[in-house]
C-alpha cells in the first residue's frame, strides 16, 4: 500500500469520525461538558505548575546574574586604583 493511499484512507476515517461525533452531539446523547470542563481544569493545573517552574528559573537567573555583576564589579574594582595610578604618574 503506497503513503498516498494510506493517508488518504486516514484522512477519510476522520472526516467519519467527526461525522459521527456531530451527530452525537447534536442528538444529545454524548455529553462532552463535564469532560471538557476537567480537561480544561487540569490544562490550567499544568499551566500553574508550569510558570511556578519558569518563576524559580526566572529568579535563580537574576541571582546569578546579580553573583555575576557582583564579581565583575570587584575585579574592576582591585584593577581601578592599579590603572589610575600609573596613568597620571
Amino acid at each position: 500500500m503506497n503513503n498516498g493511499l494510506k493517508f488518504g484512507l486516514f484522512f477519510l476515517s476522520g472526516i467519519a469520525l467527526g461525522a459521527l461525533g456531530a451527530v452525537a452531539v447534536s442528538r444529545g446523547k454524548l455529553n462532552l461538558k463535564p469532560v471538557a470542563a476537567d480537561l480544561i481544569s487540569r490544562g490550567i493545573d499544568v499551566k500553574d505548575a508550569l510558570m511556578s517552574k519558569v518563576e524559580a528559573f526566572k529568579e535563580d537567573m537574576e541571582d546569578l546574574a546579580a553573583e555575576a555583576r557582583q564579581a565583575s564589579d570587584k575585579r574592576k574594582a582591585a584593577q581601578t586604583p592599579e590603572g589610575e595610578g600609573q596613568a597620571q604618574a
